[in-house]
């Protein structure tokens, strides 16, 4: 059995305050452009010439995969997510050093976040927008939240971890 003091040590304890800090952050953006700002009705919003503010509804995962359209599919990938950060849990409980507890807490908190819209809408608010236009060219990048901006930053973070740090600390 594993012991309480397994969740509690101060990596551990670091990696949950970011997660909470990430869900906490995420969570307030999308309530403010949901129910304050209320950008189905008054999106998109132009924020600079690669930005803008719109609101997609992602009743999939990572940029729109799988998406499902009942009941079923949601509680499906609800309990696929649920399983994800429980395993994250365990392996950040693990955690040797601050980069992977700080990528892990970013990964958890986003993953989270993006639960709780599944739970309370059956789908993920997405509002940013980014793109690049020319006169003979246009690029669209996938609309994404601040969840999935922790999640991807948390992914980066577990890369250079492992290709780069790893590297150095077994260097002679």
């Amino acid at each position: 059995m594993i012991s309480r003091s397994y969740f509690t040590g101060p990596l551990t304890r670091f990696g949950l305050t970011v997660a909470a800090i990430v869900c906490a952050l995420d969570q307030a953006a999308k309530i403010y452009l949901l129910f304050v700002f209320d950008l189905a009705a008054n999106g998109p919003v132009r924020l600079g010439p690669f930005f803008d503010l719109v609101l997609a509804r992602n009743t999939g995962i990572s940029y729109g995969l799988f998406q499902t359209q009942g009941a079923l599919g949601q509680w499906i990938l609800l309990g696929f997510k649920t399983v994800a950060v429980l395993l994250l849990v365990v392996w950040l409980a693990r955690a040797q050093d601050r980069l992977t507890a700080l990528s892990l807490g970013l990964i958890i908190g986003g993953a989270i976040g993006n639960a709780i819209d599944r739970l309370a809408y059956g789908w993920v608010a997405d509002f940013v927008f980014f793109h690049i236009s020319t006169a003979n060219w246009r690029f669209d990048w996938y609309v994404f939240n601040l969840a999935d901006v922790a999640i991807v930053a948390g992914v980066i973070g577990l890369l250079y971890d492992s290709l780069v740090m790893d590297r150095a600390a077994k260097a002679p």
